[in-house]
């Protein structure tokens, strides 16, 4: 277990999730967790979290206190924060960020000083410990903050590293934004499940397990996803059909663009200034 205090400005789900996968992993003990969250009514459900985690309605107070800063907030609030909690944040801290488009530079320029930021993209999936989360350092971290970095977010999934921070945006209109284009095809198959006789219940049901059966399918024989394609459309059967049906619609040029316009999103979101 870790001995380091670790301080979580921002009680939101990305939040709440970091803190209870580093809870459930026993990465650090609830004594040395503080969460900071403005909003007055979540601040007793941040402290059932665990006996002795703390909650504060101060970032200050939770930057001081910690020797870990994860920077949980918005991106269009993170100028706000870091102008915050510059004071008290030196370079004996290790700060990881987890807002989309805000760079490790713009992070240490506005906190002065030699500060180590490691700059992370989870997903939402770290609700259920299943995030895809990719991470890259900044100037002053280290591979030992690398590795602390690693740590925290292998609580609540699958970690990758990346060496060049410029394919951060590209992470996150992919994985970042990802779990939304899940739930999108999902709903779409629920829908026609409905549509061709089945009950909701069993739609959702048979449409939930067929993407987790094929996903770990993927995941434990390592093949092409087009390779395991060719293995279930067997010649003028139903697979086939349906195949030239998304082909016809464009479903894979859909989710291309989507990550495209969600990874220049992003990079717009690191472009704006909020001074």
């Amino acid at each position: 277990m870790n001995s380091k205090k670790i301080g979580i400005i921002g009680g939101g789900n990305m939040g709440v999730a970091l803190a209870k996968g580093i809870l459930q992993t026993k990465w650090a003990s609830p004594e040395n967790i503080m969460i900071a969250e403005p909003l007055k009514e979540k601040i007793e459900s941040l402290k059932a979290l665990g006996k002795g985690v703390k909650a504060s309605h101060s970032n200050i107070e939770a930057a001081t206190w910690a020797d870990i800063v994860i920077l949980a907030v918005k991106p269009q609030i993170m100028t706000h924060v870091l102008d915050e909690i510059k004071p008290v944040v030196k370079g004996d801290k290790l700060v990881l960020s987890v807002a989309a488009g805000i760079t490790t530079s713009s992070i240490e320029k506005r906190l002065g000083g030699e500060v180590p930021v490691v700059r992370a993209m989870p997903n939402i999936a770290a609700v259920v410990r299943e995030s895809a989360t990719v991470i890259c350092r900044g100037k002053f971290a280290t591979e030992k903050d690398l590795a602390t970095a690693r740590h925290i977010f292998e609580s609540v999934g699958v970690v990758v590293d990346l060496d060049e921070e410029s394919l951060m945006d590209a992470v996150t209109g992919l994985s970042g934004t990802g779990p939304m284009y899940v739930f999108q095809i999902l709903e779409g198959l629920s829908d026609a499940g409905v549509k061709v006789g089945l009950s909701r219940d069993m739609a959702n049901t048979l449409a939930v397990q067929t993407l987790i059966g094929s996903s770990k399918l993927i995941q434990q024989t390592k093949e092409h996803p087009a390779k395991l394609k060719d293995l279930v459309t067997s010649p003028g059967g139903t697979a086939i059909s349906a195949l030239h049906s998304l082909e016809k619609n464009g479903l894979k040029a859909l989710l291309i663009d989507a990550v495209e316009v969600a990874a220049k999103r992003s990079s717009e979101l690191g472009s704006q200034k909020k001074d």
